[in-house]
Formats: structure tokens, C-alpha cells, sequence
């Protein structure tokens, strides 16, 4: 339960080791800690690894993939409690219902060739 984003459970955390990557968030999301999704007190730059700092992957937000545009970073009760040492916080999957919900617009859009 611990690779798990607070408010949503079907989601998973990288937590390698973090490397010198900054996360990003988009402007939904800005403001937020990507640990217990507050917006209280930021307090520490939160620090993603390699493989998530590669390629066009570094622009994007940590938490939902969209555009990034400004740096994340983790509150002030996640610093303490030393949850911002877990490792790299960015979401790995995009969840059980996203990805039922394309897989059912896709049986609905199926088109019959006879």
C-alpha cells in the first residue's frame, strides 16, 4: 500500500532512485503535493529519476501527464514524516478507469465490415 497515491489506490508510484530530474506539474495540478495531494506549505523540490526524466517524459506532470508548467514539490508534513524519501513520486500507470473507459468507447465504436 505504500507505491499507492493517497486518494487513489489504482494508481502506482515509480519510487526509484531519485536522480537530479525536477518533477513538474501541469496548471491543474500545480500547487499540490504529489505525495498526499495537499496544497499546503510547499517545502522541499521534488527530485524524479532517469528513466522518468527521459525524453519528452521530463515536460510533463508527475501526477497526471499532462503539459508541465511549474516545479512540484512536496509539503511540509511529507518531509517531516520523510515520505518525500520513498523515491521518484511520478504515477506509472494511468489507472483502471481510464483505461476501462477506452476499451469500452472502442466496443462501442466497432463497426461491422459486412
Amino acid at each position: 500500500m505504500d507505491n499507492m497515491a493517497k486518494h487513489h489506490p489504482d494508481l502506482i508510484m515509480c519510487l526509484k532512485t531519485k536522480g537530479l530530474g525536477i518533477g513538474k506539474l501541469c496548471k491543474n495540478c500545480s500547487g499540490k503535493c504529489p505525495i498526499c495531494d495537499s496544497y499546503s506549505k510547499p517545502f522541499i523540490l521534488v527530485r524524479i529519476c532517469k528513466s522518468c526524466f527521459f525524453g519528452s517524459l521530463k515536460l510533463r506532470c508527475i501526477i497526471c501527464g499532462s503539459e508541465g508548467f511549474s516545479d512540484a514539490y512536496y509539503c511540509k508534513e511529507c518531509v517531516i514524516l520523510e515520505k518525500d524519501r520513498d523515491g521518484c513520486p511520478r504515477i506509472i500507470n494511468i489507472g483502471s478507469s481510464r483505461s476501462d473507459l477506452f476499451y469500452e468507447k472502442k466496443k462501442y465504436n466497432f463497426k461491422n465490415s459486412n
